[in-house]
């Protein structure tokens, strides 16, 4: 039998970890649209630099949105991740299931390229850089079901994708409607101008490692991808506890298709919980202005992404 999935528990805003953020004074407040902005590249770079980040509600052709997740949708109910009790556009996840990121199911599909490589988006960024636009080949999906333990801890985008120019960006597109109970994208206020805390980390490279370390034998066999010392990226795990140590007020709001999100690489930016049935989908997607040197790591037929072939090495 076909039904409607359980309603939001929630009447407040996000909660990170479980602990409600609005509870906490001064920790959220509401992005700040720029869709006015829109056809005006001097005050959308001006806005990007005093804010660190653009909402554009609306910016994006709904139709194109929803092929996306249609595509998204018919490949996890193929692979048996979603519940047979629901409507496969509500992406209920089928109880139990361990799901968060699959980038693979982005790569080569023509409806997420549609969406996010023509049209509004790319004449968005025209306008933005005013010049020709380069995006990376690589599309970043994120598959987040429900589970314990659904946050994205804070991090910076740079610490990723540090080798090319330093006009880069991304792009986070909900394919779909993320409210408030399924946790989406939150960005700390004017946290891309702190480098005072922030400074140090944000001269990180998670593919580097130390020649002279303890894991050097296994990050150049590529048995690992990671090293432990650097978190994976992560400037912080708590979402909550690092406004002590940066400062500022989580911003974030409830995202309707249509809607994308657009940072620079210093803004620091987090999810929160998915206290849903359903499977947030959204992606990831980078742009620069073309003829800037590029992170080799994302481009190409088969970008190297965070494999073996994109570690460097360095004596600690």
């Amino acid at each position: 039998m076909i039904h409607a999935p359980t309603a939001s528990p929630l009447s407040h805003g996000p909660t990170y970890n479980g602990v409600e953020l609005s509870s906490i004074p001064g920790a959220l407040r509401p992005l700040r649209s720029s869709i006015d902005l829109i056809e005006d590249g001097d005050a959308l770079r001006s806005r990007m630099e005093q804010d660190g980040y653009l909402f554009l509600p609306g910016l994006l052709n709904t139709d194109r949105v929803l092929e996306a997740r249609a595509a998204m949708v018919e490949a996890l109910d193929a692979e048996g991740m979603l519940d047979p009790g629901y409507p496969k556009m509500d992406a209920v996840a089928k109880p139990g299931i361990d799901l968060a990121f699959r980038g693979d199911l982005a790569t080569g599909n023509p409806a997420v390229e549609r969406l996010l490589y023509e049209g509004d988006l790319m004449q968005f960024w025209a306008t933005f850089f005013g010049r020709e636009v380069l995006h990376f080949d690589y599309t970043w999906l994120r598959a987040k079901a429900p589970a314990e333990t659904t946050v994205t801890p804070p991090h910076c985008d740079t610490v990723f994708m540090n080798r090319g120019t330093d006009q880069l960006y991304t792009a986070w597109t909900p394919l779909g409607s993320v409210g408030y109970a399924e946790g989406g994208l939150m960005v700390l206020e004017k946290s891309h101008g702190n480098e005072e805390v922030l400074g140090e980390y944000w001269k990180m490279d998670v593919d580097e490692y130390c020649t002279n370390g303890p894991e050097a034998g296994a990050i150049e066999s590529g048995e690992i991808n990671w090293q432990t010392d650097r978190s994976n990226g992560m400037f912080d795990e708590d979402a909550v506890a690092v406004r002590e140590k940066v400062g500022g007020t989580w911003l974030t709001t409830e995202y309707q298709p249509g809607d994308t999100l657009v940072f620079g690489m210093h803004t620091l930016h987090a999810a929160a919980d998915n206290q849903t049935q359903k499977i947030r989908l959204s992606t990831d997607s980078r742009y620069q202005p073309a003829g800037e040197p590029v992170d080799e790591r994302w481009v190409g037929a088969n970008p190297i992404g965070h494999g073996p072939n994109a570690k460097k090495g360095m004596i600690c």
